[in-house]
């Protein structure tokens, strides 16, 4: 591994992992479950399953709890809640290869990476069974283990504080914006993550890889 060095100004990356480096979406079980239906399908999402529902989980009530209390709401939809928990791996489709494709040449540089997750704790022994490159983070801060989450300012400066990091010289890449403007006003520099192309060329004009 290279030494890094951090004449750039960048000592250290932070990365987002849903949409960034793994492919996550409530979508790709659930079109299994409506059988193609793709118009009841984001019916049930946008009125049952809800983002709001999934992001009580994130801040940290148990999966398990989230899924009784709604069913409990929705009893005739109740398998279909039940199997956000019960098939939970099935929404998580894999890496998304040419990111980590992006997030292997980092490491080889030794840039120092850090990942900074909304996901509910019980999840992520999910994403480490799954996810090699996971192991190539020096610490990660998911959001249902700390009770905060994404874009709210305490989460960002519980990782600062639990990684012993500087904003000014930290690096955060996330592809939801308000989550990145989150991060600088915090301090820290940030990219928006829209494709690993682009995330490619924005590291090579900040001379954090070779173009």
């Amino acid at each position: 591994m290279h030494e890094y060095n951090a004449s750039t100004g960048t000592s250290a990356i932070v990365f987002d992992f849903g949409g960034v480096l793994m492919d996550w979406n409530p979508r790709h079980l659930y079109r299994k479950l409506f059988n193609g239906d793709d118009i009841a399908m984001e019916d049930f999402l946008a009125t049952v399953c809800t983002a709001e529902w999934v992001r009580q989980q994130d801040l940290g009530l148990p999966v398990a709890v989230a899924v009784a209390q709604l069913a409990l709401r929705f009893p005739d939809q109740a398998p279909l809640i039940e199997a956000y928990d019960k098939r939970w791996p099935e929404i998580l489709a894999g890496p998304i290869d040419d990111s980590v494709s992006v997030l292997a040449d980092l490491r080889q540089r030794g840039i120092p990476l850090y990942g900074l997750t909304n996901l509910p704790s019980e999840k992520f022994p999910t994403l480490i069974e799954r996810l090699e490159f996971l192991e190539w983070f020096e610490s990660v801060v998911v959001s249902g283990a700390v009770g905060i989450a994404k874009p709210d300012p305490e989460i960002y400066t519980h990782l600062l504080e639990t990684c012993s990091l500087a904003p000014e010289s930290t690096l955060y890449i996330d592809d939801v914006l308000e989550n990145v403007d989150g991060a600088k006003a915090q301090g820290f520099s940030a990219l928006q993550f829209v494709s690993p192309a682009k995330l490619r060329s924005d590291l090579a004009k900040l001379g954090l890889l070779d173009r």
